[in-house]
């Protein structure tokens, strides 16, 4: 890293442009010439470029299977789609031949060599990891766009778009062994070079544009040095360092594959996997292998905050697993957006709940404030950061969930909207591995017990579809005397306008209750901080959505005491 700063600090001296229009396009068009060779007729060519052939794979295997273990991974997709049962069934590499005229039939700025290893990481993608390639695939949809305009602002090659799939398998949440971080394994030193925020709560690595603008800069840079792809994609991943000590040490080469064996064993990986992803994401279906699309909308919007916000906050208010806010939201460690009137964060949530973001904003900025930001401070005086503690169970309802076949922390805890380490405390469980038959005891809000108890008797497709509903309330007796009259007369006249008398109410909670029942309608008086939301809460498999369309509120602000609202009785 300090020669990268070093040569950087040079190029500013001397006045070097790294802007994107000085890549000049002769420098690209060297750039195309495709070293592709059948290995039957190799003859000289394999002694003076010492054509490798190794099977690097297990570099790159691990990242695969890592990238399934993900949260929104494991919700999002289903792996025993008939798809991906299809994906299994060709199994067998093809000819030298067949991969050859494939590599030259595509147009690339970048060089596509075939050589034994990068026959290696194509069997790896589609003969053994199709079930991956798949899911990267439906990945794809949403990340490559933001990869292409990147690219394109900076006049990239586009097939830089592939350069993720090698480098995390396309999870933001990635973390390497040596600290690499984000969907482009950003090191902290090269990530503050290029201006990212990684701080106690944020950690830009992992924010999918931010780290795709740097990243972008940062090949820009490279190729600004080196003027060869194959160098600048080494060098991303080992550093321009080793590069130029690889450089030095083959006698000033400045080819790749002449100082491939200069190398560390990983960057010799780096080309021939890049190549290798470069062929499985066009010729995908080559090899029956189709895109898995995720069952979760990936249609995103981006809304920004500029003050302190936790991600419980909105999850409570609009009903959205927290979870599904964390894996759109990965740049922020501790679920909490740091924001204020100096700097504001971004938020991304799925579109459709978009609105119900705007219509409740104040809701959710106030809902528990003070219990997550005691005197509107993130951390306390002890310098701790605010936590609830999970043995304070008071006023919650216990549920007894059974484990299932193929259940697991990360999912069990997603469906019961709570927090993993908070299951794993309730069940005094010292590691994430859970088994099928397994009893788990699960605190959720009060009056939400009889809602969870039913996710037993659902399957795992059923559950993941709960994800984005409000959970609704139990019924309790006072609930129910405060809505239910004694008599409702049957005769047409009664349908709509006349009121029967309530039963009269006999505790606080119905106290506070203030309704008159027709046939098919409740009335509801609203109170001093009542918001739709809360209302919603009151009554059975009833939305704050519900609340808002019958009685025609545009903007959910705008509740006003003593308003009466129609809720419909759903039976």
């Amino acid at each position: 890293m300090r020669i990268l700063h070093l040569i950087i600090l040079l190029l500013s001296i001397t006045g070097f442009n790294t802007l994107a229009s000085d890549i000049k396009k002769d420098n690209l068009l060297k750039a195309c010439t495709i070293n592709i060779a059948s290995l039957d007729t190799l003859n000289g060519y394999e002694k003076y470029y010492h054509i490798p052939d190794e099977n690097l794979n297990k570099y790159f295997s691990d990242k695969l299977d890592s990238m399934l273990k993900c949260w929104y991974v494991q919700n999002a997709f289903l792996l025993d789609s008939m798809e991906l049962a299809e994906a299994d069934t060709l199994k067998q590499t093809l000819p030298d031949s067949v991969y050859i005229q494939r590599l030259q039939s595509m147009q690339s700025a970048v060089s596509l060599s075939y050589n034994n290893t990068v026959k290696n990481f194509i069997t790896m993608y589609t003969v053994r990891k199709p079930k991956q390639v798949a899911v990267m695939l439906g990945l794809g949809n949403y990340y490559f766009p933001l990869f292409e305009e990147a690219l394109a602002k900076y006049g990239l090659p586009m097939e830089l778009k592939y350069l993720p799939i090698i480098e995390s398998a396309l999870n933001p949440g990635a973390n390497s062994v040596a600290n690499a971080v984000g969907l482009w394994q950003f090191m902290y030193s090269t990530g503050k070079m290029y201006k990212l925020e990684i701080s106690t709560f944020v950690d830009e690595r992992r924010d999918p544009i931010k780290a795709t603008d740097a990243a972008v800069r940062y090949l820009r840079d490279l190729y600004n040095m080196y003027h060869d792809w194959h160098l600048v994609i080494a060098a991303y991943n080992c550093g321009p360092g080793n590069v130029n000590k690889a450089i030095k040490r083959s006698g000033n080469a400045k080819d790749y594959w002449k100082i491939y064996y200069n190398l560390p064993k990983e960057t010799r990986g780096y080309v021939p996997a890049f190549i290798a992803a470069n062929y499985v994401m066009n010729f995908y279906q080559n090899h029956n292998i189709f895109p898995k699309a995720p069952d979760f909308p990936i249609i995103t919007d981006t809304l920004m905050v500029n003050e302190y916000l936790h991600f419980n906050q909105i999850a409570e208010v609009i009903g959205i697993s927290i979870e599904q806010i964390r894996a759109l939201n990965p740049q922020y460690l501790r679920d909490i957006i740091p924001a204020n009137k100096v700097k504001a964060y971004s938020i991304v949530l799925p579109q459709e709940e978009i609105s119900a973001y705007l219509e409740n904003e104040l809701i959710i900025h106030d809902h528990r404030r003070t219990e997550f930001f005691p005197n509107n401070e993130i951390v306390n005086p002890q310098s701790k950061f605010v936590t609830f503690d999970p043995s304070n169970i008071k006023g919650r309802d216990k549920v007894i969930y059974i484990v299932k076949s193929n259940d697991n922390i990360s999912a069990v805890s997603s469906w019961f909207r709570v927090q993993a380490s908070d299951l794993k405390f309730w069940n005094k469980l010292r590691k994430n591995y859970i088994k099928a038959g397994q009893k788990l005891t699960i605190y959720v809000p009060e009056g939400q017990g009889e809602y969870f108890r039913g996710f037993n008797k659902m399957s795992s497709v059923e559950k993941k579809k709960t994800l984005n509903k409000t959970p609704t309330l139990s019924p309790t007796p006072n609930l129910a005397s405060a809505v239910v009259p004694a008599q409702v007369e049957s005769s047409e006249t009664t349908k709509e306008n006349v009121a029967p008398k309530l039963l009269e109410k006999t505790d606080d909670t119905a106290k506070k209750i203030d309704t008159i029942k027709h046939q098919e309608f409740v009335y509801y008086t609203v109170r001093k901080g009542d918001s739709c939301w809360t209302i919603a809460q009151k009554f059975p498999s009833v939305s704050h959505k519900d609340i808002m369309k019958i009685n025609n509120i545009s903007a959910a602000k705008g509740l006003k005491v003593g308003q009466k609202l129609k809720i419909r009785q759903n039976k």
